[in-house]
């Protein structure tokens, strides 16, 4: 193909194109955030489920090099950029969606997957939907840059939800498409430097016209790339990458909930593949990637129709929608998540962390420098999560081929040989009166985990169910024995009187004393897991 100079920026087509959402007059959920807020509850499913599983994946998982390729392989001086031409070719010639036409996801198994997650503990699962990149992984009705049409020619969230069902696993879906619009306008800039200097992506200069005898015939890229807004692509006369890469982090570079400058079109389309996949597949979860919810208004209406539609199917609005950064009328219409990140605290409101052992989407060099999160760090996460009121929603890398590799299968084998004893004190537990103790310490927020200092066998976490108290020290002590402060004589926090202790997995009691330092247990010198969890009976424990 011979490059070519043109600047061919075309406009979404107008909003009359797309047909009218409807609502139900005597919907109980009005799109407000106090109508959602006002009779909303959490599920007992969600507060009982404690550990999801996600597939966050997608044709940018097809290059195996992480997160955002799609953006990042059209800024010029980037890693992604110099990896896609030296790999695939100029990014205006092989633009991001010449990967969609091979992407083939042989060894795509849904059933696998989803049996192997059961195995080892999770209670529901997450598949995506779309990412950022506009692609919907599901037979779309208003997208039709989607996984049926092109590429596997597979309904993946279709076949996702079959297996999860099939299995007894709640299911879920991630929205990521409403931060298209600001994602994809690197598509529409050009090289600052070098021989093509001026050239413009494939975005700014493919229409629908150009697709004619091409593989993508009758499919315009505008709709996949959402279009041109303003003045985020880079205006011509940049004459430098670093000038450039300024130029796209002060534009396109913020992380916009905004409905896009003269973007209805966009919005209302992005409304109606939502509440498209909800009648669909029906989710139990859908997770919004946004702080509050995506698009103003658009966002609220379709929590709305969600909820709504739930009554429909179960009596009740039974289902959970996750949102970031919440303000607490929003924590009691939506359930908080945080991305990466910890709670600093044990929270009234139920909600979730999620993370991922690698990055979101696959990476090769990660795999060979044995870069994942280890079982015993998601299960540390997952028990401090879990004492502080909350889930884990934990990510494992697909590859491109839709196969996740050896090194998963193992961390996977490993939580569930620790869930497999210590189960019990996870699945199905509510907080006690505070988390727990130690001398960990975490800054609340988004993406700070890897800021983190590891648990100690000091940071002890507790739980409860069914009368017992269960304590579970995050790292095994090396002299054998646990002392638990929290439970000292004369400690206010301490209740009734303890009776018998257990070390799950062992069976046996154990000998215990009570006394002005705390709870001081005998641990055996057998290690049912990596980490103990000690079940504490008597009477007025909890």
């Amino acid at each position: 193909m011979k490059l070519s100079r043109r600047n061919l920026l075309t406009a979404a087509p107008a909003v009359a194109a797309l047909p009218t959402v409807t609502h139900a007059a005597a919907a109980p959920y009005k799109a407000t955030w106090e109508s959602l807020g006002s009779a909303y509850q959490t599920p007992d499913w969600f507060r009982d489920a404690k550990l999801g599983l996600w597939a966050h994946w997608g044709p940018q998982c097809i290059p195996e090099c992480g997160d955002w390729y799609g953006r990042q392989m059209y800024i010029q001086g980037n890693f992604y950029y110099e990896h896609h031409t030296k790999t695939y070719g100029h990014p205006a010639q092989f633009g991001f969606m010449e990967f969609l036409k091979d992407w083939k996801a042989e060894k795509f198994d849904p059933d696998g997957l989803i049996g192997l997650y059961k195995s080892v503990g999770a209670k529901y699962f997450v598949a995506m939907a779309n990412h950022h990149d506009n692609f919907d992984l599901y037979d779309s009705k208003y997208q039709n840059w989607n996984s049926v049409n092109i590429g596997p020619k597979r309904d993946i969230c279709g076949d996702f939800a079959a297996a999860a069902r099939k299995h007894g696993l709640k299911f879920g879906l991630s929205n990521h498409a409403a931060h298209a619009w600001h994602w994809w306008q690197t598509a529409y800039g050009y090289d600052a430097e070098g021989p093509v200097k001026g050239l413009r992506y494939d975005a700014a200069r493919l229409t629908k016209a150009d697709g004619k005898g091409k593989w993508w015939d009758g499919y315009d890229p505008q709709e996949l790339y959402t279009g041109r807004f303003g003045d985020m692509p880079p205006p011509d006369g940049i004459n430098s990458i670093k000038a450039m890469q300024d130029h796209i982090n002060t534009t396109s570079g913020q992380w916009l909930e905004t409905v896009p400058p003269n973007g209805a079109y966009y919005a209302k389309k992005w409304l109606l593949r939502q509440n498209d996949m909800i009648d669909k597949y029906r989710p139990d979860l859908v997770y919004f990637d946004n702080y509050g919810l995506p698009l103003e208004q658009y966002g609220l209406d379709a929590t709305a129709y969600y909820y709504n539609q739930a009554v429909k199917w179960h009596g009740t609005a039974n289902v959970i929608a996750t949102g970031k950064k919440l303000d607490d009328t929003q924590r009691k219409a939506i359930t908080e998540d945080i991305e990466r990140g910890y709670s600093d605290r044990l929270r009234d409101n139920v909600w979730q962390t999620c993370t991922c052992i690698g990055n979101w989407h696959y990476d090769r060099g990660l795999y060979e420098r044995n870069g994942y999160k280890s079982a015993k760090n998601v299960i540390q996460r997952l028990v401090d999560i879990v004492s502080k009121n909350g889930n884990m929603l934990l990510s494992i890398p697909v590859r491109g081929n839709g196969e996740i590799d050896e090194k998963e299968v193992a961390i996977l084998g490993e939580m569930k040989a620790w869930l497999d004893v210590n189960g019990e004190a996870i699945f199905a537990t509510r907080p006690y009166t505070v988390f727990g103790e130690g001398p960990f310490k975490v800054v609340e927020g988004h993406m700070n985990e890897a800021e983190a200092k590891p648990f100690t066998h000091e940071d002890i976490r507790y739980t409860t169910k069914a009368g017992a108290l269960y304590a579970l020290p995050l790292e095994w002590p090396t002299s054998g024995y646990v002392t638990l402060i929290s439970l000292a004589e004369g400690s206010p926090l301490r209740k009734g009187s303890v009776e018998r202790v257990e070390l799950l997995g062992h069976g046996q009691p154990l000998t215990f004393e009570l006394g002005m330092d705390g709870l001081t247990v005998k641990l055996p010198d057998a290690r049912p897991a990596f980490s103990p969890a000690l079940k504490i009976m008597g009477t007025g424990l909890v």
